[in-house]
């Protein structure tokens, strides 16, 4: 013991209260751990081994859930593989039908000019009918939106147009044709679309809910 310490009693009082603090904060983790192993020691077997199999149940169906995911993301990207690998070869081919109709529609008129011109127009049009074919054949659909609502998913609007025969925002004129393939845009249909005047907006449509009186 040192000097201060049997100089100053108080001191050493203090000391020995510290020293039966600690004595009794180890004594107390002592007795929680000995309950907590009485517990585990006098828990119903029968109860530890239904808690280990409903575990053990739930990591199997999670497991089995991940791998019927995988499977059917791998049966997918099969599928998408199956159905668009010619993606690009049947946008090459568009070019080659558009080449053929515009073709036709040069030689239209020298149709009944010359035989040797009809002969050739006619092979032509074989030709383009034996490509649409091939592109139905494989899924390819045309699309012909002509007066349809403009959908910017399948339609690309070039220009605006005034025609009384359509309402606002329908089609009205196809400049070029747009395609898809098994459902999935190919290449968008490139159109021209209504913007009647003012004047004409009230007789453009015969649709339910158009007859409003503008007379006031």
């Amino acid at each position: 013991m040192s000097e201060t310490a049997k100089n100053n009693p108080e001191d050493l009082n203090g000391a020995a209260r510290a020293d039966e603090a600690v004595v009794e904060d180890v004594a107390a983790e002592a007795t929680d751990a000995e309950a907590e192993g009485g517990e585990t020691a006098n828990a119903d077997p029968v109860a530890v081994l239904e808690a280990e199999v409903a575990e053990l149940k739930d990591r199997l169906l999670r497991a089995a859930a991940e791998v019927e995911n995988t499977r059917r993301r791998a049966k997918k990207d099969v599928e998408d593989a199956s159905n668009y690998a010619v993606t690009k070869f049947a946008r090459d081919l568009l070019d080659v039908g558009d080449n053929l109709r515009r073709a036709l529609e040069a030689a239209g008129n020298d149709a009944n000019a010359d035989p040797a011109m009809k002969t050739l127009i006619d092979g032509v049009e074989m030709t383009e009918k034996s490509l649409l074919k091939a592109f139905e054949q494989n899924g390819i659909e045309k699309l012909e939106p002509l007066g349809e609502k403009l959908d910017p998913n399948q339609h690309q609007a070039v220009f605006e147009m005034p025609n009384p025969a359509y309402p606002d925002g329908h089609v009205a004129q196809v400049m070029q044709a747009g395609y898809v393939l098994k459902g999935r845009l190919l290449r968008p249909a490139m159109v021209g679309v209504t913007k009647n005047p003012a004047g004409q907006e009230a007789a453009k449509s015969d649709e339910p809910g158009s007859n409003v009186d503008t007379s006031a």
